[in-house]
């Protein structure tokens, strides 16, 4: 873990570095080369944090009838958390009521949306969970954004994460070949909109928490609240379970996948990527999903999956290329 979060320091700095130094004149094509590279940086923090996540979801699918749903979420942020104080050993002074504030709203979002999530998962397949859920980003992104070019990439996304869930099938000698959401459970469809609403605030405190922390330690404090609020959840769920100690190391895998590495990718990331631009990163996830689900949980895709995810991957590649431009410029 400590070789993981070091390596993103350095991507973060040159973010926050270069950009200003390509708008300085003078430079030549390398300035500016250095400067796109600089740009993408947190993009592949981003696209990397997501990957970590999804596969660790499709490791906690498995985990949970070790577990149950609420006591994977309680090992996933309590293993996270404990990770998150050894290596970044955050201090707890000089810090205002409203630094505070934000810590504790941050770790609400995040306990809430991985409690809503594996509840989610629990009831209703992985692809078709996230696939709801990034309905929350996309939201963010559409009413954050002030440029008409984001409204456009967020409606292409949307229509790619429409077409995964089969609101929008295709049809082929008359069947259908994506199933629609009316055959899912409906608990398991409302919890997974929950969590994308959580995903959304997530994405908010997230951003702000990284202004007011130095490195990870906004997150290191926001994941022990989140841990807290869920450990009487996951006790009262599984029990004497959480002490088996084949299931504290699968937790613990799952909390390093899901936790660990991606929230700091990320949150590293939102230092300098706007949240729009990041939101519509987000609608990267369904393809993820899709594709952890396949390779983990032999969950097989169908040809209007694969249209969805090509739609899905064009838009946050125009988002991407956007983003880029804009940096350039400055």
């Amino acid at each position: 873990m400590n070789d993981q979060t070091t390596a993103a320091e350095p991507a973060a700095v040159a973010a926050v570095a270069v950009p200003e130094a390509v708008a300085s004149p003078g430079l030549g094509e390398r300035g500016r080369g250095g400067g796109r590279r600089a740009a993408l940086a947190p993009v592949a923090l981003v696209v990397a944090g997501g990957l970590s996540v999804q596969f660790g979801a499709a490791v906690a699918v498995l985990l949970m009838p070790r577990a149950g749903a609420l006591g994977v979420v309680t090992l996933r942020l309590a293993a996270a958390a404990l990770v998150l104080l050894v290596v970044c050993r955050p201090k707890l002074r000089g810090h205002s009521r409203a630094d505070w504030g934000t810590v504790v709203a941050f770790g609400i979002a995040m306990g809430a949306m991985n409690t809503l999530f594996y509840q989610a998962v629990d009831r209703i397949p992985l692809g078709a969970a996230v696939t709801l859920e990034v309905l929350g980003p996309l939201a963010l992104s559409v009413i954050a954004s002030r440029r008409l070019v984001n409204l456009v990439w967020a409606g292409l996304a949307l229509g790619g994460v429409a077409l995964l869930s089969g609101m929008v099938p295709l049809f082929e000698g008359g069947r259908g070949l994506g199933e629609g959401f009316d055959r899912l459970d409906p608990a398991g469809a409302a919890y997974a909109l929950g969590a994308g609403a959580m995903w959304a605030a997530y994405i908010v405190f997230s951003a702000r928490t990284g202004r007011r922390f130095p490195q990870a330690d906004g997150l290191a404090l926001a994941m022990v609240v989140a841990a807290l609020l869920s450990l009487p959840l996951g006790i009262m769920d599984a029990g004497s379970k959480l002490l088996v100690p084949t299931t504290l190391g699968l937790g613990a895998a799952v909390a390093v996948l899901s936790s660990v590495l991606p929230y700091t990718l990320e949150l590293i990331a939102l230092r300098r990527l706007p949240a729009p631009t990041f939101a519509i990163l987000m609608s990267l996830e369904p393809a993820i999903a899709a594709m952890a689900g396949f390779l983990i949980l032999h969950q097989a895709l169908s040809a209007t999956d694969a249209l969805a995810i090509a739609l899905v991957i064009g838009a946050s590649m125009g988002a991407v290329r956007s983003q880029v431009r804009e940096v350039a410029k400055r």
